[in-house]
């Protein structure tokens, strides 16, 4: 009989980790959480010391009823849950769940789904870590109460199921923020000059880009500009004035953190948040390979750590120098700037066996397994290799009173680009005829390429940017960024195209309120600051329940505010001159979870519905009939035509009633600025100019 219990989080580790450790355990799983708050009521009791009120989870009685009867006949039970916060909070719950307090209980964790790693865990058991528990406690408890405070509020106001969160609805903000940058950004002209210029004794042509005068750099702003110093450039004589010859180092990237592996996927796989931490999370619990069963190829995904430990350190090393040569082993030991709090359980993400290449691994595992198996596997092997070098030239030529450059750079050595090569790395542009320059060659003049250009706004967020703003901002922690990008799109209030992140009718309604009435729970800082708070309660220095004495009744204060002041701007159903089709009434404007339509007031008698297109006051430009605003299938607000579509015209931005006095083309709104809908023209005004 089984003396040894050993209760893991999931399932699919069961199989793997009983073959490790042999007929002396027993292993099973808890399936994640057993207990939380309930669903029905906030759960939480400010009235007792803020004491939570825990429940079993509906459908997980019978996985609790199974793991009694197997704790009845094991003399020792090992809590082998994940090795986070997260992770300690479920081992407590079971203790608690399953009543252990007379039994011999004992907190395993590995970092590793390893024999070497499960064996060592068992011999270095310890207590459960009440900090890390209160410090899940706590995030649980802030969540809760700003859930379910704040969200009945947003639904009596705006009349549908909306939700607020603590860190989902600073992401939203973020999002808007970024949002309404960009529609205020007044685009600025700017030219671009290069000379094409003969150089003696070669057939090819050297491309020169103009770079200002000798003694500063230059943009040339308009046309006029850019004639001036053709005018000059044009007659000139062209020499080499200066080159500079040097070298560059690109050092070796860290191994992946959470935060990076799901920027760096969504930018080379193409992978979201979410789909990342799943592929992840399977690498991680196993995964049957032929001939070996079912083995963990990755470390736990969920880290903020770059550190790895020596023996994986030393095995890449050897194995670098096995494949590559010595000469590409990185010198001494290669360090990111880690995380301030290292807990030993804690790696970057890697291969849990270096010589399980990715090569070797594909016939066990999915396309989409085996793309981000190899992402980790180059990136951690790369980590432990010697910078790429470069070698650079720089040559400055001069035309009269003008410089022009020509930079280049030749790869001397690979270094780690030999394995690893990041997404949005530029490509390495080589100038061959650079070689043969020196402060003697002749050149002359082919001709010029002129281009004019407009300064671009900020980027839309993809998933990958604003994981990285949240991580830079102290917003969250690595288990909750994928989550918290789900949630705001699957309530609608953002809507994904082509990777980037727009904010919706929706989101600005939810965002804007909470601005309003919540002004802290959508600050970054506040959030910022409550975060490293949580992290002082995982230290042991903050007691978890001061943060939420400190916490609740400001959050109750601006709730039982918000009520009053909500209630005086109640929304009406606005009636509108549309008739009902159906039964001849005037249709009025609903809130729906996608935004507003036209309903018939006789419901439930007729249940007519049409879809709302909001006229703007501005006649087509095309066609002349009116402008509405229309929403993409995932709900990005643009404008077009009522005559959609018989007529295809669409603007992101709202078309103005006046023309462009330069190019004659429609002209749109930005912030207080009229602009030229034409990307050629680029003519800017004033909107109050526009008002007559």
């Amino acid at each position: 009989m089984a003396r040894n219990l050993v209760i893991v989080e999931s399932p699919a580790k069961v199989k793997t980790i009983k073959k490790f450790l042999g007929s002396n355990y027993a292993v099973t799983a808890s399936n994640g959480h057993v207990r939380d708050l309930p669903k029905s009521q906030l759960g939480v009791d400010p009235a007792n010391d803020y004491e939570p009120k825990y429940i079993t989870i509906r459908g997980k009685g019978e996985i609790l009823a199974n793991l009694r009867k197997e704790v009845k006949k094991a003399d020792k039970i090992y809590l082998a849950t994940d090795p986070d916060r997260e992770g300690e909070a479920i081992s407590w719950h079971l203790k608690q769940a399953l009543k252990l307090e007379n039994k011999k209980v004992y907190r395993i964790s590995f970092n590793e789904i390893t024999k070497s790693a499960v064996k060592a865990s068992l011999k270095n058991a310890r207590e459960i870590d009440m900090d890390l528990v209160d410090a899940q406690q706590a995030r649980r408890v802030l969540d809760r109460v700003v859930g379910y405070k704040i969200s009945p509020l947003l639904w009596a106001k705006v009349k549908r199921g909306l939700s607020a969160g603590r860190v989902q609805s600073v992401a939203l903000r973020i999002i808007a923020d970024r949002e309404e940058e960009i529609n205020a950004f007044i685009p600025e002209e700017y030219w671009t000059l290069d000379a094409n210029l003969n150089v003696e004794g070669e057939k090819k042509l050297l491309t020169a880009k103009f770079y200002g005068t000798q003694d500063k750099k230059m943009t040339i702003g308009s046309k006029e500009e850019l004639d001036r110093i053709l005018a000059e450039v044009e007659k000139a004589d062209y020499s080499v004035a200066d080159i500079k010859k040097g070298e560059r180092v690109k050092k070796a990237p860290v191994p992946f953190t959470t935060s990076t592996l799901q920027q760096e996927a969504s930018k080379a796989l193409n992978f979201a948040t979410q789909k990342t931490m799943r592929i992840a999370q399977q690498l991680y619990e196993g995964i049957d390979i032929k001939g070996n069963g079912t083995v963990g190829l990755i470390t736990y995904l969920r880290t903020d750590s770059t550190r790895i430990s020596e023996e994986a350190d030393e095995s890449a090393r050897a194995y670098i120098g096995e494949h590559y040569g010595t000469e590409y082993v990185a010198a001494g030991s290669a360090k990111g700037k880690d995380d301030k709090k290292i807990q030993d359980a804690h790696e970057a993400i890697r291969p849990s066996d270096v010589t399980r290449t990715p090569a070797a691994m594909k016939e066990s595992l999915t396309r989409d397994q085996f793309r981000l198996y190899q992402l980790v596997w180059k990136r951690f092997v790369a980590s432990r290799m010697q910078p790429a070098r470069y070698e650079t030239t720089s040559v400055k030529i001069a035309a009269g009173n003008y410089r022009f450059t020509v930079a280049a750079s030749k790869i001397v050595f690979e270094g780690f680009r030999s394995v690893y090569t990041e997404a949005d790395e530029e490509k390495e542009t080589g100038n061959v005829l650079l070689r043969g320059l020196d402060m003697d060659t002749k050149l002359t003049k082919e001709s010029f390429d002129t281009k004019q250009h407009f300064t671009q706004p900020p980027a839309h967020y993809t998933e990958a940017g604003l994981v990285k703003t949240l991580e830079e901002l102290g917003i969250g922690r690595p288990s909750t960024y994928a989550p918290t990008i789900s949630t705001i799109i699957a309530r609608r209030y953002v809507a994904k195209e082509n990777k980037n992140l727009y904010i919706t009718e929706l989101g600005e309604v939810v965002n804007n309120m909470m601005k309003q009435s919540f002004p802290s729970i959508v600050d970054v800082n506040f959030t910022a600051n409550m975060e490293s708070l949580l992290d002082g309660v995982a230290e042991g220095k903050v007691k978890w329940k001061t943060i939420i004495e400190n916490f609740y009744p400001d959050l109750e204060d601006a709730v039982n505010l918000a009520e009053e002041e909500l209630e005086k701007v109640k929304i009406e159903d606005e009636v509108t001159d549309v008739i009902c089709d159906q039964c001849g009434r005037n249709m009025v404007i609903k809130y729906g979870p996608h935004g507003r339509f036209l309903a018939c007031p006789g419901f439930p008698d007729c249940r007519n519905t049409k879809p709302y297109l909001e006229k703007v006051g501005v006649p087509c430009p095309v066609c002349g009939k009116d402008v509405v605003i229309r929403k993409t299938k995932k709900g990005r607000k643009y404008y077009g035509c009522e005559d959609n579509p018989d007529c295809e015209f669409m603007s992101w931005q709202k078309p103005s009633t006046k023309k462009c006095p330069r190019c004659g083309s429609y002209m749109v709104e930005k912030g207080n600025k009229l602009l030229c809908s034409s990307e050629q023209c680029g003519y800017v005004e004033n909107k109050e100019n526009n008002k007559k």
